[in-house]
C-alpha cells in the first residue's frame, strides 16, 4: 500500500477540515464532524486498496463545493474576507482541495481502468 495522490488530497481535507472546523458556526458543527469523518473514512479506504471508493470521492466533492455556493454567508466571507482566515479555509477546503480530489480521482480511475483492459489483452 502506498500513499496515492487521491489519499494525499484526502488527508489534506481531512486536515484542513480539523483545523477549520473549530472556527466555523457552532450550529453546524455536528455536520461538519460528520463531513471530516466521511473524508478520513474514504482515505483509509482508499489507501487499504477499495477501489469503490472512490466512486464517493466525486459526488462528496461535488456536494461540499455546491453546499458552499448555495450558502449566501459563505459567499460574502468569501468575496469580501470578513473573516480572512475563515475565508482562506473555505477556498483552500472548499474548492481548491475539493477540485484537486475530483481531478486526482478521475486520473486513478482512468489509470486502473486502463489497467485492467491491459491485462485483458494480455
Amino acid at each position: 500500500m502506498r500513499f496515492t495522490p487521491v489519499v494525499v488530497i484526502l488527508v489534506t481535507i481531512s486536515i484542513v477540515g480539523s483545523i477549520a472546523v473549530p472556527f466555523g458556526n457552532p450550529q453546524f458543527l455536528d455536520r461538519a464532524i460528520a463531513l471530516e469523518m466521511s473524508f478520513i473514512t474514504l482515505a483509509i479506504l482508499t489507501y487499504k486498496g477499495f477501489r469503490r471508493a472512490l466512486y464517493a470521492c466525486i459526488p462528496l466533492a461535488v456536494i461540499v463545493m455546491g453546499g458552499g455556493t448555495r450558502l449566501h454567508h459563505h459567499v460574502e466571507m468569501m468575496t469580501t474576507f470578513s473573516r480572512p482566515f475563515n475565508a482562506v479555509m473555505l477556498i483552500i477546503g472548499g474548492y481548491v482541495l475539493q477540485a484537486a480530489l475530483i481531478g486526482t480521482t478521475i486520473l486513478r480511475l482512468v489509470r486502473t481502468r486502463q489497467g485492467i483492459i491491459q491485462k485483458q489483452e494480455n
